[in-house]
């Protein structure tokens, strides 16, 4: 599904070519009607409180009502997993003008917009930001496929090129790795800053499954060793920093050196959500499973942890005890989950917080079914088999 982007960029350009390529030959589910569509409550609290009228999804917490590239590609999945074309067309549609200068089929998007100043808003920082690139051009290719839409497909193929030509780097003795970003994450000849909330397995799976670069099997391999490696004691990292010669290690340059956070939440949550015949499934629950038994002792997740010493420093908000259902109930902790949903119940997320939602959304959209990854990564949103 992955197409050559020196081609379809020629064919769409020189042809003026939007949405008229031809569907008889691409297998793809088709879109449920507006009145199939199922209700989820969570996403039209989002949509409500964090979602403008022109598409941009706006994060209140400064008063440069800052919008990220994270914000935008998450949305559009929760889109997709709402078959909420509507509503996708729009944050697609925001995402491109105002990030991608008019064209995500020539850059990346920018990583933030906003500004204090709401006449003068715009662009804050150019750089991309890989993780919300792979978010966004999966979600463009399984709304493509899901929904038969060729443009979209097109638009993954891109992004997923692109991805590959600017934010990857080839490291002796790991590989090639995903940067998280463009530029500025190369402190030394030797070393790579790395994330590995980054790097969901399934995602990395998918565009294995759907392209012939064998550079998606390399970042695959090296993306399950950044997460099991750069947490010995089962709790992962907000960053971590990678040297030639002595592998992962803290990240001294980090004001959360050594911690695990806000960032490294996502790492659970990935995993937990992973499909159960996952290669990589069992691998990434044992290396991480000190977390599990951490929440299931304390009744909480912590807001950061000592990832050498285990010592937590404060019970974490809601959001971070949504993100640990999935890796609760992948680790066979029913107990555990329960607690987690209580606690979400007694403390209600707030309504305008953007990342607390963004976790409420992923986990619980997937406890309640809403969607799963098959083994390939591939979405399996429930209107999928609910609607006629």
């Amino acid at each position: 599904m992955i197409f050559d982007s020196k081609s379809i960029h020629r064919t769409l350009r020189c042809l003026g070519l939007v949405l008229t390529l031809s569907l008889s030959a691409f297998p793809a589910a088709h879109a449920a009607p507006a009145s199939c569509e199922k209700s989820w409550p969570a996403w039209d609290t989002f949509k409500k409180n964090l979602i403008d009228e022109d598409g941009r999804v706006v994060d209140s917490i400064s008063d440069a009502m800052i919008t990220t590239s994270e914000g935008q590609a998450y949305a559009l999945f929760f889109a997709l997993v709402a078959n909420d074309r509507a509503m996708f067309d729009a944050l697609l549609d925001w995402s491109e003008k105002n990030l991608a200068a008019y064209d995500l089929m020539m850059r990346l998007p920018s990583w933030q917009w906003g500004g204090e100043d709401e006449q003068a808003r715009g662009v804050m920082d150019e750089n991309s930001a890989s993780d919300a690139d792979l978010w966004m051009a999966y979600t463009l290719g399984e709304a493509g496929r899901l929904w038969a839409d060729r443009r979209l497909v097109a638009l993954s193929s891109l992004l997923a090129d692109r991805i590959l030509a600017t934010e990857t780097r080839e490291v002796p003795g790991l590989g090639l790795v995903l940067l998280p970003g463009a530029t500025g994450f190369t402190p030394s000849a030797t070393r790579v800053r790395l994330n590995p909330s980054y790097v969901p397995l399934q995602l990395m799976r998918w565009f294995v499954t759907h392209s012939k670069d064998p550079r998606w099997t390399s970042l695959l391999n090296t993306s399950r060793r950044l997460i099991i490696d750069s947490a010995p004691e089962g709790y992962a990292p907000e960053w971590t920093i990678y040297d030639d010669d002595k592998g992962f290690m803290l990240d001294e340059d980090d004001e959360r050196r050594g911690l695990g956070s806000y960032n490294a939440i996502r790492v659970y949550l990935w995993a937990g959500m992973m499909n159960t015949d996952d290669p990589d499934r069992r691998a990434l629950l044992d290396a991480l499973k000190p977390m599990a038994r951490f929440v299931a002792r304390h009744g909480y997740p912590p807001e950061s942890i000592n990832i050498t010493t285990g010592v937590a420093n404060n019970p974490g908000p809601a959001g971070f005890s949504a993100a640990m259902v999935p890796f609760l109930h992948a680790a066979g902790m029913n107990r555990a989950v329960k607690e987690q949903l209580l606690r979400i119940a007694a403390h209600p997320i707030p309504e305008d917080s953007y990342y607390s939602q963004v976790l409420n959304l992923y986990a619980l959209g997937w406890h309640d079914k809403l969607y799963r990854f098959d083994l390939n990564g591939n979405l399996t949103p429930r209107w999928m088999s609910t609607c006629p």
